[in-house]
């Protein structure tokens, strides 16, 4: 399922971080999924939100840069091989994953944010081999 992701550019600085989460809290928006990249300047904090829109207007009254990128999102049964199966299929069509990480979902499975190079050949496979919900 393609989903949208807020990327924030922070310096890499103590509680700059928290700074962050506070606006997304008191505008009452939840974070499900989260990674951080890091230099030793600036990071780069992408997340998975319940309402991206608002969260990128929130932080950009808060005076901090985001941005929307489109990712798809994927359900991963809780079982030996399925996060490689699903790797598998966009490696063999010759699709690049740029970065992925982890999120909650709302049953017993885990989910993955995956950002390709091809998000709609990529959306596309992962239907083709059932490997989506």
């Amino acid at each position: 399922m393609l989903a949208k992701q807020v990327t924030v550019f922070i310096e890499n600085r103590e509680g700059r971080l928290c700074e962050v989460l506070e606006i997304l809290k008191e505008n009452d928006i939840n974070v499900v999924g989260a990674s951080i990249a890091d230099t030793s300047d600036f990071g780069l904090f992408r997340m998975i939100v319940n309402e991206p829109q608002k969260a990128c207007d929130a932080l950009k009254a808060g005076g901090i840069m985001s941005k929307l990128t489109d990712i798809i999102s994927v359900v991963v049964p809780h079982k030996a091989g399925s996060l490689e199966k699903v790797l598998k299929v966009i490696n063999e069509a010759g699709i690049n994953i740029e970065y992925m990480y982890g999120m909650s979902s709302q049953n017993s499975d885990a989910a993955i944010a995956i950002k390709t190079e091809d998000l709609e050949a990529t959306q596309a496979l992962l239907e083709k081999h059932k490997l989506t919900e």
